[in-house]
């Protein structure tokens, strides 16, 4: 059973932690901002040959300062909320886990210690620290959506795959080998550039009758780019309308974006 005085020290290491509204917690969540850019300053700097070689013992020197501090933090993290496991598979939890992993895998594989620009996607906490969480959220409610909208995404790929499929094979029958539709993959292949709109050009219609259906492709292709779009969109805005989130950070897993008149956390069930 746990102290008053062990509850305490929890407590402060998770409102410095986890929290901005404080000094100590604005002061960590800076310091954190720099160290990330700066060891990720020194990964793509290393990566440079010229400095590599002039500077390649500092660089390795600093790169394990760097994985020591983020280490002790991630331990931090986990030791002053109450289900630190729920942590460890949120979102931010893999981020910070991934900060650290491919120093420990450079020691058994070479060059691993290139996977360090994966601290980039910590500069994330930065909508939380400049009191930006609203970021965060809009971020929740895009990944609510998508998930809301894959069923109906997958069927419009599959309708998008059947159509090049079919106008890729109607183009090989239209240009045939002397107009380098060789075969049906690669014309399979030219209708999913044409109608994407990317037109490499590495092989074109010559046929009026083949430019014709090469057009009707290109008109598709730009009715085609709205739809995810639409689809997303609408989940998106029914999400928004239908939840509220506030800023506060759960004491037991670390999950942010909760209701804002919520008293515990969907996640794990602590008292916010």
């Amino acid at each position: 059973m746990q102290t008053n005085d062990t509850k305490s020290w929890r407590t402060r290491i998770h409102e410095t932690i986890y929290e901005s509204n404080t000094v100590a917690g604005k002061t960590f969540d800076i310091a954190l901002l720099v160290l990330i850019i700066g060891s990720i300053m020194i990964v793509m700097l290393d990566s440079v040959e010229s400095y590599h070689l002039k500077y390649g013992r500092i660089f390795y020197t600093l790169e394990w300062v760097f994985t020591a501090l983020f280490t002790v933090e991630y331990i931090l993290r986990l030791v002053s909320i109450e289900r630190p496991a729920r942590y460890m598979v949120s979102f931010f939890g893999i981020i910070d886990l991934l900060a650290i992993i491919p120093s420990y895998l450079s020691i058994f594989f070479l060059g691993a210690q290139s996977l360090l620009v994966l601290r980039a996607l910590r500069l994330l906490r930065v909508f939380r620290i400049f009191k930006m969480t609203h970021f965060l959220t809009e971020m929740e409610f895009l990944k609510t959506s998508i998930s809301t909208s894959l069923k109906k995404i997958s069927i419009f790929m599959f309708v998008v795959l059947a159509l090049v499929i079919i106008l890729g094979s109607i183009m090989y029958l239209v240009e045939g080998k002397q107009n380098g539709f060789n075969n049906i993959p690669e014309s399979i292949y030219w209708a999913v550039v044409t109608i994407t709109t990317v037109g490499y050009g590495d092989i074109s219609p010559v046929t009026p009758l083949g430019k014709f259906i090469a057009s009707i492709m290109m008109f598709i292709g730009y009715g085609i780019i709205a739809v995810p779009t639409g689809i997303i969109t609408t989940d998106m805005a029914s999400a928004v309308r239908s939840r509220k989130h506030g800023h506060e950070t759960c004491p037991g897993c670390g999950k942010e974006g909760h209701d804002g008149d919520a008293t515990f956390c969907r996640n794990c069930g602590s008292r916010l």
